[in-house]
């Protein structure tokens, strides 16, 4: 009786929230309301019809909305200003007009998709778009190559990384909670990595960038363009200011595989400057003194160049914590615990177990790092009565779900949208379609691998 009432619960709660993620849909595509209102009531009505108490609703929300706006708003903030010198300096300019000239105008999406992995190895995915979105805006400009041609393969880069390959942080969790050998599970993600990327990002984008058409904000992009052509800087010192929190994000992570204890005095100091937010707020300080007053700026203009050019991310930034607030609610009110009961009872390979169960929470809370995080748990005893499976390929096949169907309820979701400035039905189409290629194709590899190792 008990396990039928708890089928039948969570067949309901599953219900409902199909029916939020449509109303939200709906509502934001077809009658242009504004995101941010829709996401904020589609999260309320969500909670309350799945049986949540009013004053949980409300605390779920505005814990969700403030947990994923308490790093995220900080990243964008500091993203944007370094973003903003790289434009004004001409910095964005030159590493363009680099990767042009090396590449050729008709290669620079195979560029894009390189320069995303190798950028996104130690950084969030989030902290990438920020550093790239300017880049990228340049390049679309200087080729007249459409936009999604280039920014999907830099989507891709940046998502295959933060995915599947370690030091990112769910990696290292099912790492560590499957007991895996860290240095086959970078050689087999790198394996599986480069080739979806491909297919996700070039190859995926030349075909979609032919149907859906779209341009930068124009706020954002007139903000990230630069305003001299001319004595751009050095592309040795611009290359250091944009990748400076990305040298000093991955002193932070090898200083935590080197020392996990993480005792000692230079590892603690290490893992410091390696965080995301000081890691980008070392790096716009130093875009002050080698993007900005070695070029001649100001300290006045430095200041009107920081003030302005925040006022268009505060609609992305709302938006996201929205996002942030839906996924919270999803989280709280036992949706996910429901879809992974769902997973457990299949009798299933380890390998696709692992697979799915990541999947099916990603779909159900939007965050590939809540969904690979959550599934170990799930995975791992069904992984300790699984004598033969490769642990390493069990790590990437949790991975590889936990990047499948990017949507509505995904922070991601609405920073590519905005920032694409695209439709809800456009990014569906475009970025959920890619991360869905990207998790779907990397799976094939792997269990194609599983057979050889």
């Amino acid at each position: 009786m008990n396990t039928l009432f708890s089928l039948s619960h969570n067949a309901t709660m599953l219900i409902w929230t199909l029916l939020a993620v449509v109303f939200l849909v709906v509502f934001i595509a077809k009658f242009k309301w504004n995101p941010f209102v829709v996401l904020l009531l589609s999260s309320v009505l969500l909670g309350l019809l799945i049986g949540m108490k009013p004053n949980d609703v409300v605390g779920s929300v505005t814990t969700g909305l403030g947990k994923t706006l308490g790093t995220i708003a900080i990243v964008i903030g500091l993203g944007t200003m370094l973003g903003k010198m790289m434009a004004e300096s001409g910095g964005a300019e030159r590493i363009a007009n680099t990767l042009i000239a090396r590449f050729g105008e008709k290669r620079v999406h195979w560029a894009m998709v390189t320069v995303a992995f190798i950028v996104g190895i130690p950084i969030f995915f989030e902290v990438g778009i920020i550093l790239l979105i300017p880049i990228l805006f340049t390049v679309a400009r200087k080729t007249n190559m459409p936009l999604l041609k280039i920014g999907i393969p830099l989507l891709a880069g940046l998502s295959t990384v933060h995915g599947l390959l370690p030091p990112h942080p769910a990696p290292m969790i099912a790492i560590e909670a499957f007991g895996a050998n860290i240095g086959k599970t970078i050689l087999y993600a790198l394996i599986i990595g480069i080739p979806s990327a491909i297919i996700a990002g070039p190859v995926f984008g030349s075909f979609i960038s032919k149907r859906i058409q779209v341009q930068p904000p124009a706020e954002l992009a007139a903000q990230f363009t630069t305003k001299n052509d001319t004595n751009l800087p050095g592309f040795g010192i611009t290359l250091l200011t944009i990748l400076m929190p990305v040298i000093l994000m991955l002193i932070g992570s090898v200083a935590e595989i080197a020392d996990p204890d993480g005792t000692g005095a230079l590892t603690v100091f290490c893992k410091f400057i390696g965080n995301e937010i000081i890691a980008l707020l070392i790096a716009v300080v130093f875009s002050f003194f080698s993007l900005g007053f070695s070029r001649g700026f100001s300290k006045e203009q430095l200041s009107k160049f920081m003030h302005d050019c925040l006022a268009p991310t505060a609609s992305i930034i709302l938006i996201i914590g929205g996002g942030g607030a839906f996924k919270a609610v999803l989280i709280d009110s036992g949706v996910g615990k429901a879809i992974a009961e769902l997973a457990v009872n299949a009798n299933i390979n380890v390998i696709f177990f692992a697979y799915l169960v990541a999947a099916l929470i990603r779909v159900a809370t939007g965050s590939a790092t809540v969904a690979m995080t959550t599934a170990t748990g799930i995975v791992a005893p069904v992984l300790a009565v699984a004598p033969g499976a490769n642990i390493e390929l069990v790590v990437l096949a949790t991975g590889a779900g936990s990047l499948i169907l990017s949507h509505v309820n995904d922070a991601g979701f609405w920073m590519v949208k905005e920032f694409f400035n695209m439709s809800v039905t456009q990014t569906l189409k475009s970025w959920t379609a890619m991360e869905t290629i990207l998790s779907v194709f990397s799976f094939i590899l792997i269990l194609l691998l599983s057979l050889f190792v």
